[in-house]
């Protein structure tokens, strides 16, 4: 029998198929108890135009239903019967009937993409096949598999450690859905100026040249937004904006990208000069769990992984006592399976957090607050510097 929250994500679910209008190509809805919905869409693979609108147009429907504050879309592969020639009725909403054909194949643990798919799927980056930015000499992206486990502050104090040292650094806020490097830099309220040719001129912010899509929009709009929008808004903040010269560029631009594995994110990887990746977690399992599955797109658009960084690692009470609240050794233990190294555990300090709400990132402020930035940007410019000399460590995945 359900429960109430139960029978509140079914009828939550229910909702859902009625507004899609039960079609023959929705195999199954499913919400769970954040309000995320899953559609399992059966879709034709020869017709990826047609599978891709049907998402979309599916994505679009779902989430204006009440109580669905995500969607996500598994696109199962189904094969014409061609001595049928039938169609599915279309979606209520008078949109055209898509030639799909309903089968009983159903998305299962342990399942493979098919070797076409594969293909299909294979990573478009090569390795400096990416034409470089001018006035950009290296861009580290900083990324985490799971949304709160501390990314934004690691790019932020990593950054203004890197400047501190005299580094010329650039700092772009990749996180359209949750814009926090104004906050944590305390420019809030700049607004970014155009140039003589037309170009964004970043805001200088602690040393480095900064820009994020919370200085171009209304705090308190909602970024509804889709995958190429997101896209086209990354590209521009990267491309047609002056962050350096040829003959006086940025030695390094950290990119805080979105949590996740998603388009934003693989977009990032596959058409942008990404140097490297920096993979933030914390050391509970369910973090974890997450980190594979990151460093496997890096590994799958030939981008480097230079390490790992561990947050939340652990809390020092006044007498020198430290205690693990979040586990103990997470971290290391995913870098040495993956064969990367682990480049910083930092503690929980109350300095940190205050650093972020009032916009003087942590790196900047006392000695030992700042120690775990200092060291993690010292091993952050070496890995870059060693990476241009040789090939990136291998990334190994065992079961």
């Amino acid at each position: 029998m359900f429960g109430s929250k139960g029978k509140t994500r079914q009828k939550q679910a229910d909702a859902v198929m009625k507004a899609l209008g039960s079609p023959a190509w929705l195999e199954s809805v499913t919400v769970d108890e954040t309000g995320r919905a899953v559609l399992v869409i059966e879709a034709d693979p020869a017709d990826t135009a047609a599978a891709e609108a049907l998402r979309m147009e599916a994505e679009g429907k779902a989430g204006l239903v009440p109580g669905i504050e995500k969607v996500t879309t598994v696109l199962t592969a189904v094969r014409h019967n061609h001595s049928h020639n039938h169609a599915p009725a279309a979606p209520k909403g008078g949109s055209a009937p898509l030639n799909l054909t309903p089968s009983p194949r159903r998305v299962q643990k342990g399942a493979r993409l098919s070797d076409e798919a594969m293909q299909q799927g294979a990573p478009q980056r090569q390795q400096g096949s990416v034409a470089k930015i001018p006035g950009i000499s290296r861009i580290l992206v900083v990324a985490s598999a799971k949304g709160g486990v501390g990314k934004s502050t690691v790019s932020v104090n990593l950054a203004a450690a890197l400047a501190k040292t005299g580094m010329k650094v650039g700092l772009l806020d990749a996180d359209i859905y949750g814009p926090s490097i104004p906050t944590m830099l305390g420019t809030q309220g700049a607004e970014p100026k155009g140039s003589a040719n037309k170009k964004l001129v970043p805001v200088e912010a602690h040393g480095m040249k900064t820009l994020s899509i919370g200085y171009l929009s209304d705090p308190d709009a909602p970024m509804i937004w889709r995958g190429p929008i997101v896209m086209s808004a990354i590209t521009q903040m990267l491309n047609d904006a002056e962050w350096g010269t040829p003959e006086d560029p940025l030695d390094v631009l950290v990119i805080d990208t979105p949590p996740g594995t998603g388009d934003a994110q693989l977009t990032i990887a596959q058409k942008v000069p990404v140097t490297a990746a920096l993979i933030v977690t914390t050391p509970q399992e369910v973090a974890l769990a997450d980190v594979r599955r990151g460093a496997a797109m890096f590994t799958k658009t030939a981008v480097p992984v230079i390490g790992l960084v561990e947050t939340m690692s652990y809390f020092q009470d006044p007498a020198g006592n430290k205690h693990y609240l979040m586990g103990h050794g997470g971290g290391k233990r995913m870098a040495d399976a993956l064969g990367l190294p682990l480049l910083a555990e930092v503690p929980m300090l109350q300095a940190i957090r205050e650093g972020g709400d009032n916009g003087v990132p942590a790196a900047i402020g006392d000695e030992e607050t700042a120690k775990a930035f200092h060291e993690l940007a010292r091993k952050v410019a070496i890995g870059l510097d060693t990476l241009e000399t040789k090939a990136p460590p291998e990334i190994v995945f065992e079961d």
